[in-house]
């Protein structure tokens, strides 16, 4: 038996096997055939000169799906019914009798279900014991998964080529046994240099910048060589044309049997990137820059109001050196548990319905009392899909402002009552001084129509009178003025109870005569901040009208009491005397020349100067009376200013 070019042994010993083939071919046939069929590895069939099936290898049976019967004896064209391929092989089975075997060729087999199967085929001529050619043998080897696999590989290498003509990310593998370095034509393009450019290791690490970026290329190649270390490295290269770019190179080792045979990698550049980059650098920098020298505090908080970024005016206010004390941490923190509160439900109020908050005027009390008045605003943050992430937040310290606001109300309260007071002293001035010009316009009449020198006598003592009461009016006129115009006098602490003793001590004698009683208690350290002018005076007036309005039907008794209410020291006076009807004169209680008793020394001046006085020390006092059972003035002492 001759084998002709196509080894049908090749997974045998072909001396034993073609021993047995000629041993069972001199005795019979077919039996030598069906042996050779169950000895050969691939799906096998016999076909005589006619092309019809003799033998056939079940393998060969299972792979086309026939059955024993319906294939011996049968043409094989009429077992694979495809017109134009048969023709094909017709010829090259022709070719096969005549004793020129067929090169390796592919076909398309369609299985039962439909489905594609490929093949290998081969055709070898059939000799008979005399070296006749008697037939064909027929080998058919499955290679679908073979196939299908070099078809998945040309997809991925064109994906491949899609994507890194769409990417720009080039490729490169070098072979450690020929020393040859291969580039992708994206990788010559991004170095600048011709298609038909061949590079070797030396050129390729000579393209990096001198420096950093070639000494790291040059360990990480090293690295991948000695220690089997892939890289991933962002460099600096000069391209052939001179001009200098950022990539991003990848190295990885590659192994064949446990024994490292080359490298492949993957080369980008990201020039525009890394210019993207610099230029987000910049700008951050320069928000950042403009952000923290604003004279506003900004923040920025996460959708559960922690803060996420503070400039250097939150930090300021909230005493932390660096934003780094505030991340994380939301308004509980540092603000107590109302002003905290308050805070976060604006903050869950402007992420949930989007709308800012503008202009919220808001006192923000820290955990160790210090308060500061803010215009806050609160802006929602939000996504391409319009859903709120957080909030930037926005606030400016007015507490200056506030106070300058106050000041300034306080100037105009001021103002407006000194001129309710000028108006009203214009009128004093005017009814009080045409009252005496009109009285001695009438006595200077009477005298020079007089003839009697005692009738004279008389209206000259009427006249002596009235310029008494004239130089009066003129001196309770000019202490009204000289505490008008005096506001601005500094106020001094003094020791309360030295101040009463000192009125006591002056009202001595006028307090036995009226056998009254001054019950002072006024801790022995109480102080007030006062113009001390003005304390004796308040003092004397009060005092002295707790005795002088008496009740006549019992002796009179002033007590003098002190306490602390907010910023003021409060004093109280109250006596058991007659008491005011102040439903009746309450609004008149105060004013100049307002009487209320039909008193021979009352004479409306001493409430009007008092009130003035306590006023012009930004003070305040209050009564309350009952007809018959006494008064009680409470004077209010501002303590701060």
């Amino acid at each position: 038996m001759r084998v002709h070019n196509k080894p049908l042994f090749i997974w045998h010993d072909p001396t034993t096997l073609v021993g047995k083939y000629d041993n069972m071919l001199k005795k019979d046939l077919k039996l030598a055939n069906n042996y050779l069929i169950k000895q050969l590895p691939k799906a096998t069939a016999f076909i005589n000169s006619k092309f019809e099936v003799i033998h056939a290898s079940n393998q060969w049976i299972k792979e086309f799906n026939f059955e024993t019967r319906n294939v011996f004896g049968k043409s094989v064209f009429s077992l694979f019914k495809d017109g134009e391929k048969n023709e094909e092989w017709k010829l090259i089975l022709d070719k096969c009798l005549k004793g020129q075997p067929s090169d390796l060729f592919n076909i398309e087999f369609k299985d039962p279900n439909g489905n594609t199967q490929w093949f290998e085929w081969s055709n070898i001529p059939w000799y008979d014991s005399e070296e006749n050619i008697v037939g064909v043998i027929i080998q058919a080897e499955n290679i679908t998964s073979r196939v299908i696999n070099e078809i998945q590989i040309e997809k991925l290498e064109a994906l491949l080529l899609e994507k890194s003509e769409i990417t720009k990310i080039g490729t490169w593998d070098y072979n450690i046994k020929t020393n040859k370095l291969n580039w992708c034509d994206i990788t010559k393009t991004i170095h600048e240099v011709p298609l038909d450019f061949i590079p070797n290791v030396d050129t390729a690490i000579n393209f990096y910048k001198d420096g950093i970026s070639r000494n790291t290329i040059s360990m990480a190649f090293h690295n991948a060589m000695i220690n089997n270390k892939p890289w991933s490295e962002k460099s600096q290269i000069i391209s052939a044309n001179g001009i200098e770019k950022w990539v991003i190179a990848t190295g990885q080792p590659v192994f064949k049997n446990n024994e490292l045979i080359g490298l492949i990698g993957t080369f980008q550049d990201i020039s525009d990137q890394v210019e993207g980059d610099n230029k987000i650098k910049e700008n951050e920098h320069l928000l950042k820059t403009l952000i923290d020298n604003l004279p506003l505090n900004v923040y920025i908080k996460d959708r559960e109001s922690r803060k996420i970024l503070a400039n250097k005016s939150e930090c300021e206010y909230m005493g932390v050196s660096g934003p780094s004390e505030l991340l994380g941490k939301n308004d509980y923190d540092f603000f107590t548990k109302e002003v905290a509160a308050e805070n976060i439900k604006d903050d869950v109020s402007v992420i949930k319905s989007l709308r800012p908050i503008l202009n919220k005027e808001t006192v923000s009390i820290k955990k160790d009392g210090n308060a500061t008045t803010f215009l806050i605003s609160k802006i929602p943050l939000t996504n391409d899909k319009g859903e709120a992430y957080g909030i930037v937040g926005i606030s400016t310290d007015i507490t200056h402002l506030k106070q300058k606001e106050e000041e300034l109300r306080h100037l105009i309260n001021v103002t407006s009552l000194q001129n309710k007071k000028l108006i009203n002293f214009a009128h004093i001035v005017s009814h009080n001084l045409r009252s005496h010009t009109a009285n001695f316009s009438m006595l200077l009449d009477f005298l020079s129509h007089e003839k009697e020198e005692t009738e004279k006598e008389n209206i000259l003592q009427m006249l002596r009178n009235a310029s008494d009461n004239l130089l009066e009016t003129l001196d309770n006129l000019n202490e009204v003025v000289a505490i008008s115009t005096n506001i601005n006098i500094e106020k001094t602490p003094v020791k309360l109870n030295n101040k009463i003793e000192d009125v006591k001590q002056n009202l001595s004698s006028y307090i036995v005569q009226n056998k009254a009683t001054i019950v002072n208690e006024i801790p022995i350290n109480a102080e007030i901040k006062v113009i001390p002018a003005y304390i004796d005076s308040i003092l004397m007036n009060f005092i002295t009208n707790g005795v002088k309005y008496k009740n006549p039907d019992k002796d009179p008794i002033v007590k003098i009491s002190y306490k602390k209410e907010n910023n003021y020291s409060v004093v109280s006076i109250s006596d058991n005397g007659l008491g005011i009807d102040l439903k009746k004169y309450g609004s008149k209680l105060f004013g100049m020349y307002k009487t209320f008793h039909n008193h021979k020394d009352s004479r409306g001046i001493g409430l009007y100067i008092t009130k003035n006085q306590i006023e012009a020390m930004n003070g305040k006092v209050t009564v309350t009376s009952k007809v018959g059972e006494g008064t009680k003035f409470n004077i209010f002492f501002n303590d701060k200013d």
